[in-house]
């Protein structure tokens, strides 16, 4: 079948729809923490227009990047286009936005619930670059927003970097 502007694209809306799923779960977190023992595996393009990480971390992970919201994160936001949050990587806190349509997979494996996307070429497009409202900008003091992610269980050491893992330790053979 062949998709031209008079054909309704289903598969467009159903992504659409989903990644709304995702912006939910990010805003329900962001304004009470993380209830019981869910935590997010987010991975996402690297080279995604809008997304914006420390360039060593874009060296390392070129093609894309997985992050962890468990227990330590701060600054945890998100818009109708991105998210941003601040991890600490070798102790040292950065600052992440990424544009919602550059999240891959979206997982909560502490109820077993998994989004795989495929890439939104078209309707990034149609973003504003995949650009955020969230920016680095530093607290009156100078300082940089803080903003513990409230609810998260457990006790973390402060001296605990973030750490990116791989998915594929998760997936069934």
């Amino acid at each position: 079948m062949k998709i031209d502007d008079t054909t309704l694209r289903y598969d467009k809306m159903v992504e659409s729809a989903l990644r709304g799923v995702v912006r939910q779960a990010i805003t329900e977190v962001q304004g009470r923490g993380l209830p019981g023992d869910h935590h997010f595996y987010i991975t996402f393009m690297t080279d995604f227009p809008g997304v914006q990480i420390p360039d060593y971390l874009r060296e390392r992970y070129p093609g894309d990047m997985t992050i962890v919201l468990q227990y330590q994160f701060e600054n945890l936001t998100v818009d109708d286009v991105s998210m941003g949050v601040t991890l600490s990587f070798n102790n040292i806190p950065e600052r992440l936005i990424i544009p919602l349509a550059a999240i891959t997979i979206f997982a909560d494996p502490s109820v077993n619930f998994a989004l795989q996307f495929q890439p939104l070429g078209e309707m990034a497009e149609n973003q504003d670059s995949g650009m955020s409202q969230f920016d680095d900008t530093p607290d009156d003091d100078g300082s940089a927003p803080k903003g513990k992610g409230k609810g998260t269980k457990g006790k973390a050491d402060s001296n605990t970097s973030g750490e990116v893992i791989s998915l594929d330790k998760f997936r069934k053979k």
